[in-house]
């Protein structure tokens, strides 16, 4: 084969290991080989699980030549968010404070549904503090650095993450999206992420921040990578309440269907102001390709970020309360100062923003009785510069820690199943979410698939490393 392992796809990979043309200890040891020289740019990890991962993959190559099926992921690397379980490894989910915690006794749900698909874990990955970030940039661990541009962010909150993938350090990475924090670094990083409907994935054994809100998701290079890992993560799990016992339902066979017949539209109105030039540029593009020109209007979706906002601060300030208490040093001075004003909100704006989320979403859904999808940027502007402070949007000098997440706040809010698209703009790329209603991410999988063989979304070659 002219590639080495860790320029392949997940895909490409997994049927190599599988017909024997590659070993797992050789698709392992060149994702590794290739973190111990990037990841010094990127600081995309915080623990490589390297004895693990090898003693995985020869049990991989052994179950292969005793006439074994190893799954569709066979001898696939790919790492995890640190706020994941990892057996072995305290769940420091980005904090300073839970490195005291004890070494996990088990891993997430979710990773051992990947290893039991056969991919392998070679590591855990950089995180903005307690998952209360845009930006990537860790008060402890130090930035994730953007793979196309290191003096840019990554992205947050999964910002290692994004990196990771971005500069094809591994095929897969899992993260969390609570407000948007698969889609802010898939559109920074220039890859594809899938935050799916809420309770659709288990979040079992991985660190909490707004319960009501948090999603767990893949990013990959490729739509079909994207959804091989999906697909293999799906179905219930009484460890979470949320986990609903909806059956498994495959994305994969569903992505050469073709877009003909889906109704697509743009979203207007709020999800059009507050934009630089590149994520016009974007959404333009992907509405051309597909055809797309008519435009719905989400109502109210100014008042649902302030909501989403109300209800992040104060359940994560709930979830905090004790470590505010006893530690508030140890705390990113900016993640503890938002914790500390959400822990005084007033009941009664708690109250309102909750019913006027089930409003929202209600008045949303009607949305999706005429359009199967609903196009919309995923972020502002393609990635700043570490450590910048405000940009300017529609003529206001705005923060840049908060605005980042300004179009992906009000989807998180009402749980709807988002693929974040990469359009691979110049200098750096941009990304596109494509939203669909709930428990319809093989539609929006399958939208980002059509995308990506007309050319429009594409993950590029990392330039930055």
């Amino acid at each position: 084969m002219s590639e080495t392992p860790a320029s392949m796809s997940a895909a490409e990979i997994a049927q190599a290991v599988s017909s024997r043309k590659i070993t797992a200890v050789a698709a392992t040891g060149a994702a590794l080989a290739r973190i111990a020289v990037h990841d010094k740019v990127l600081n995309a990890f915080t623990d490589v699980t390297a004895d693990r991962a090898r003693a995985k993959a020869r049990a991989i190559d052994a179950e292969i030549a005793a006439g074994k099926s190893v799954g569709p992921l066979a001898g696939v690397p790919f790492a995890v968010k640190n706020l994941f379980d990892v057996e072995g490894l305290s769940t420091r989910a980005g904090s300073k404070i839970n490195r005291d915690l004890p070494a996990s006794p088990r891993d997430a749900t979710l990773i051992e549904r990947m290893e039991a698909a056969g991919a392998v874990l070679v590591g855990a990955l950089n995180m903005g503090e307690y998952a209360y970030d845009f930006t990537g940039e860790n008060a402890h661990d130090g930035p994730s650095r953007n793979p196309h541009d290191p003096a840019r962010m990554a992205g947050g909150s999964s910002g290692g993450s994004g990196s990771a993938v971005g500069g094809a350090l591994v095929p897969i990475a899992l993260g969390s999206d609570t407000n948007g924090s698969i889609r802010v670094p898939s559109s920074f990083c220039g890859i594809f992420g899938l935050k799916p409907t809420y309770g659709r994935l288990s979040r079992a054994r991985s660190f909490p921040f707004v319960a009501s809100l948090d999603h767990l998701g893949p990013f990959a290079r490729s739509v079909k990578d994207l959804a091989l890992a999906y697909d293999v993560m799906q179905g219930p799990d009484t460890d979470d309440p949320a986990c609903v016992a909806r059956p498994v339902e495959p994305t994969m066979p569903l992505l050469t269907e073709g877009i003909s017949g889906l109704r697509i539209a743009i979203a207007g109105g709020y999800f059009q102001q507050n934009l630089l030039p590149e994520a016009v540029e974007a959404v333009a593009r992907v509405a051309k390709a597909l055809g797309a020109t008519q435009i719905v209007e989400l109502p109210e979706a100014a008042r649902a970020r302030a909501a989403a906002f109300i209800i992040t601060t104060t359940e994560g300030a709930a979830l905090h309360l004790d470590r505010l208490r006893k530690r508030p040093n140890d705390f990113d001075p900016a993640v503890r100062d938002r914790l500390f004003s959400g822990a005084m909100v007033p009941a009664v704006h708690v109250d309102r923003a909750q019913k006027f989320r089930r409003w929202y979403r209600a008045r949303v859904l009607e949305l999706f009785q005429s359009v199967d999808v609903i196009l919309a940027p995923a972020t502002p502007c393609t990635a700043p510069k570490i450590g910048q402070a405000n940009f300017t949007l529609d003529g206001v000098e705005l923060p840049v820690r908060p605005n980042i997440g300004i179009h992906t706040q009000p989807i998180s809010f009402i749980g709807l199943p988002v693929a974040a698209v990469p359009v691979p703009l110049e200098p750096m790329p941009i990304g596109v979410q494509i939203i669909a209603a709930p428990w319809r991410e093989d539609i929006a999988l399958r939208v980002a698939y059509a995308l990506e063989q007309m050319g429009v979304a594409n993950a590029p070659a990392p330039r930055g490393i």
